[in-house]
């Protein structure tokens, strides 16, 4: 069964995209190629029982299996040492993405304290569109009496497209709660 998201992005997100920007062809228009997520565990990473209870909590987010980062260097000032734990880290793909992006979307980012919308800066010259989460327990799955701690999420949307203006049309298609730039 495919995702709902993929089903929009076929049939109604690509030809409005087609028509807007004027492609000869609906494979120039903008796709998402991968969710990377990324969880940073700071001075905790030394402790295998709280890398494995993040672990948990981020596979049940994403329906995937975390991987374990470690630090390249090690540097004094940030209390780093070479080979320890850094954070985890997930890279989503196909169904599982769109499945995420999903809810992510529509559940997780209104359940946000005070949330007023993401910021359109995050977009780098390539188009891939960054933000972070300060609690990951706004998902869902997470069942927030058992979190010892709540951590933050950095999540990167990897989209291949021409510029950033295509990028930030896509992810609008998909409901992105974006702030609306305010004209003085």
């Amino acid at each position: 069964m495919t995702p709902r998201l993929k089903e929009i992005y076929q049939k109604s997100i690509v030809p409005s995209l087609k028509s807007k920007f004027g492609y000869k062809n609906i494979n120039m228009s903008p796709k998402i190629e991968k969710i990377v997520i990324n969880m940073g565990l700071g001075l905790d990473g030394n402790d295998t029982k709280i890398i494995k209870a993040c672990e948990n909590d981020l596979s049940m987010l994403t329906g995937q299996k975390p991987v374990v980062t470690k630090f390249k260097k090690s540097i004094s000032n940030f209390k780093t040492r070479k080979g320890t734990s850094a954070g985890l880290k997930v890279t989503l793909r196909k169904d599982r993405m769109y499945e995420f992006l999903d809810r992510l979307v529509n559940i997780a980012l209104p359940r946000i304290k005070d949330f007023r919308g993401l910021s359109s800066k995050g977009f780098d010259k390539t188009g891939n569109y960054t933000f972070g989460i300060k609690e990951h327990i706004i998902f869902p799955e997470v069942n927030f009496d058992k979190v010892e701690k709540i951590r933050g999420l950095d999540i990167t949307v990897v989209i291949k497209s021409l510029n950033k203006n295509h990028s930030y049309e896509l992810l609008k298609q998909f409901n992105f709660p974006f702030i609306e730039k305010e004209a003085n």
